[in-house]
């Protein structure tokens, strides 16, 4: 079920609340340009879309705390225009902003620089992200700037101006139950483009066909398409940790990793990584750090859970890795030496997982200055430990030069993962993991 009016209406009530006496100006993204007159595919930006649901371009939403009832939720939108539609295609105009999205009024675009200032009188204060809306950020200043001005006289001015992605981004980090519903249904299509792609995989197809593969999947199955560029990387791409070329030929006796996830219609994600041997059996070392890599997933997905922090999770991932390669010979010393002098990160370079939302990287504090931000439910988070053998980045110093054989290895396995009230929830489970499955 896709997120409704009603529930947008919820969140710009909590927003509202949040805000106190502060006005809030929340522009929508801009169009982006591809090349010449050609432009990317319209992404909405996500704070704007959490709060409004409205997904066209160059919108403008003003929350108005200190205005009377009937005045308080503003959207200034493209108007209904036939020309414009016939290339374009279809405008909710403001008829559509007020009827279908809640506004209690809305404008023209193009009246946002007169009407703004009269809109933003009389506010303890702005809430709006500088440095990211450069069409709508030299309004707002002006605005601010007059109230300024005309301070001494009336007695009357915005107090400050402040960002609202603290309180925004603290409201998007824990998800309700409509979301995560809708984070299963990204993760359910994304699971079953990762089993197609281990179907059809095999020496000799190139990485780009793989990949159409997955994304074919995504759209048949009503998604907009990938939630961000697919890593489809053979042997030792798969060392390359954004790798995207995706046009090598696949080799027999490699593995295959592929991170990709769907994109939703209403632009919550799925994102995992999975990696399997394209012949369908593991050699003796790719079986070895697999093997390693999915013990350090699992005992990072089990850690996430209420009080814990993504911290924890984090270190989890890293104690089972350096066990594992201190065991193989791969490193040398002492565990905790190790992790402290970070004389892993030639391995493993990257942290163990990040926010999965409304974006891929979703927003949320992992740290409020010395204390890590506890796991409580309703926040998902992906769980992502590799593992990267390559030249690429040199041995440090006390540790053991690798072996050719180990080199390019490049593994990851990464789930989305939600914290429920008594552990947690794989969202990803359907995209088997285990050497058993993978083999052939």
């Amino acid at each position: 079920m896709l997120i409704g009016p009603e529930i947008h209406a919820e969140r710009r009530a909590r927003f509202f609340a949040a805000l106190g006496g502060a006005a809030a100006v929340i522009p929508g993204a801009a169009l982006a340009t591809h090349h010449a007159d050609c432009e990317w595919p319209f992404r909405q930006n996500s704070d704007f879309w959490y709060l409004t649901g409205f997904d066209e371009p160059e919108a403008v939403a003003l929350f108005l705390p200190h205005r009377p009832e009937g005045e308080r939720y503003v959207l200034f939108v493209q108007p209904r225009e036939a020309s414009a539609e016939v290339w374009h295609g279809f405008r909710w105009g403001c008829e559509g902003a007020v009827a279908q999205f809640g506004a209690d009024i809305a404008h023209p675009r193009s009246e946002l620089a007169e009407r703004l200032p009269g809109y933003l009188k009389g506010a303890e204060g702005i809430a709006f992200r500088v440095g990211k809306h450069p069409a709508v950020e030299p309004l707002v200043l002006q605005a601010w700037a007059g109230q300024l001005d005309s301070a001494p006289r009336s007695g009357l001015a915005a107090l400050g101006l402040v960002a609202p992605c603290p309180l925004l981004h603290e409201l998007r980090l824990r998800k309700a139950p409509e979301e995560l519903a809708r984070l299963r249904e990204a993760a359910r299509i994304s699971a079953e483009a990762h089993e197609l792609a281990r179907q059809v995989a095999r020496p000799g197809l190139r990485e780009r066909q793989v990949q159409a593969v997955i994304e074919q999947h995504f759209l048949e199955q009503g998604a907009r398409g990938p939630a961000y560029g697919s890593i489809v990387a053979g042997g030792d791409n798969a060392c390359v940790l954004h790798y995207t070329a995706n046009n090598a030929l696949l080799r027999d006796g490699d593995l295959l990793l592929i991170d990709a996830g769907c994109s939703l219609s209403d632009y919550y994600n799925g994102d995992i990584t999975r990696t399997f041997p394209i012949n369908g059996r593991f050699s003796g070392e790719q079986r070895a750090l697999y093997e390693l890599v999915l013990a350090a997933q699992e005992a990072a997905v089990a850690a996430v859970a209420p009080g814990q922090t993504a911290e924890d999770v984090h270190h989890t991932a890293v104690r089972v890795l350096v066990d594992g390669l201190l065991e193989l010979g791969l490193l040398a010393g002492e565990r905790d030496g190790i992790i402290e002098q970070g004389a892993y990160r030639h391995l493993y370079m990257h942290r163990t997982g990040h926010w999965l939302g409304l974006d891929v990287h979703d927003v949320g504090a992992y740290r409020l200055g010395e204390h890590h931000v506890a796991l409580e439910p309703g926040m998902v988070l992906t769980v992502e430990p590799g593992l990267y053998v390559s030249d690429r980045l040199p041995v440090p110093e006390g540790q053991p030069a690798i072996a050719e054989r180990w080199k390019g290895i490049g593994i990851r396995i990464e789930d989305d993962v939600a914290v429920t009230d008594h552990g947690h929830e794989n969202l990803t489970a359907a995209a088997l993991k285990a050497p058993v499955a993978l083999e052939r």
